[in-house]
C-alpha cells in the first residue's frame, strides 16, 4: 500500500505544476510566432523593394538588403533565447523557483529599436 500512496503524492506534484509548465509552453509558442512576424516583414520588406523597384538607388538597396538579413538573425537570435528562456523556466518550476528574465528582455527590445531604426531610415530615403 505505501507504493499506492507514493503514486498519489507524485500526481499531486504533477497536477500542481501543470499550468505552470502549460503556461511556459504558450509563452515560447508565442516568442515563435514573434519570430515569425519578425523575418516575414524582413522577407516582405527586402522582396517587395526589388519586386516593385519604384525607385533604384545603391543606399536603398543597401538598407534593404541589411533590413532583411537583421530581421533574419534577429529572428535567429530570440529563437535561441525563447528555448533558453524556456527550459530554464521548465527547471525553476519543477525546483518551485522563480527568476525573472530581464536581461533577454532588454537584448531583445533593444534589437527591436535597432530594427525599426532600420524601418525608419529605409522609408526617409523614399
Amino acid at each position: 500500500m505505501k507504493w499506492l500512496k507514493q503514486g498519489d503524492d507524485m500526481d499531486k506534484n504533477q497536477l500542481k505544476y501543470a499550468q505552470q509548465h502549460l503556461a511556459n509552453e504558450r509563452t515560447f509558442l508565442a516568442w515563435i510566432r514573434t519570430v515569425i512576424a519578425i523575418v516575414g516583414v524582413g522577407f516582405l520588406t527586402t522582396s517587395l523593394h526589388f519586386t516593385i523597384g519604384v525607385h533604384r538607388d545603391v543606399r536603398i538597396d543597401l538598407i534593404s538588403i541589411v533590413l532583411g538579413m537583421f530581421a533574419c538573425a534577429l529572428g535567429l537570435i530570440i529563437t535561441v533565447l525563447a528555448t533558453i528562456a524556456y527550459l530554464q523556466k521548465k527547471r525553476q518550476i519543477n525546483q518551485g523557483i522563480f527568476q525573472a528574465s530581464g536581461a533577454n528582455v532588454v537584448l531583445i527590445a533593444l534589437f527591436m529599436v535597432i530594427l525599426l531604426g532600420m524601418i525608419v531610415l529605409y522609408f526617409s530615403f523614399l
